[in-house]
């Protein structure tokens, strides 16, 4: 590696800028409109702007971060954590774009992003796993179900990060 971009802002960011510094390679900061004076903007070797404050019109457009890379001629990106770290068509459009993404592959992030799904995956492959539901729960009496059958206290998981309330 070469040239770093780091997709990503703030602690995170700086982090990733000052390890880089310390292994002697170069980097590449982006940020929105609204953290142009931000820390990691200042100590990376380049800084490009992605788009406004709006992190979806920034930090989360994937066509924004990868023309970042390209004018920047950095050959590796790393997401961070968060916004695109965990996003299986992003990994695969580096992949693509002969740029690499600092991360697991996109085929891994797509087959374990999903609890449910990487769960009956483990199993599968005979890797013990936590007792749990054998997939989504779609209702509290399906929960009330799963948590007398394993025992409390229990850990609730909401898929994509938040909870959907179905008719």
């Amino acid at each position: 590696m070469n040239k770093i971009l780091v997709a990503n802002r703030g602690e995170i960011a700086v982090r990733i800028i000052r390890a880089c510094k310390e292994m002697n390679i170069m980097t590449v900061a982006v940020y929105s409109e609204a953290d142009k004076d931000a820390l990691h903007t200042r100590l990376a070797d380049e800084a490009v702007c992605i788009g406004p404050a709006n992190s979806k019109r920034s930090y989360l457009d994937i066509k924004n971060i990868i023309e970042a890379a390209n004018i920047t001629n950095a050959d590796s990106i790393h997401p961070g954590f968060g916004f695109l770290s965990e996003n299986s068509q992003f990994a695969k459009i580096c992949e693509e774009s002969n740029i690499k993404f600092i991360g697991p592959k996109s085929e891994v992030i797509r087959l374990l992003g999903n609890k449910s799904n990487s769960k009956k995956l483990m199993k599968k492959e005979g890797i013990p796993v936590i007792p749990g539901s054998d997939g989504s729960i779609r209702s509290i009496s399906d929960a009330k179900k799963v948590c007398n059958e394993i025992g409390y206290p229990i850990l609730l998981k909401a898929a994509a990060g938040r909870w959907r309330k179905r008719n």
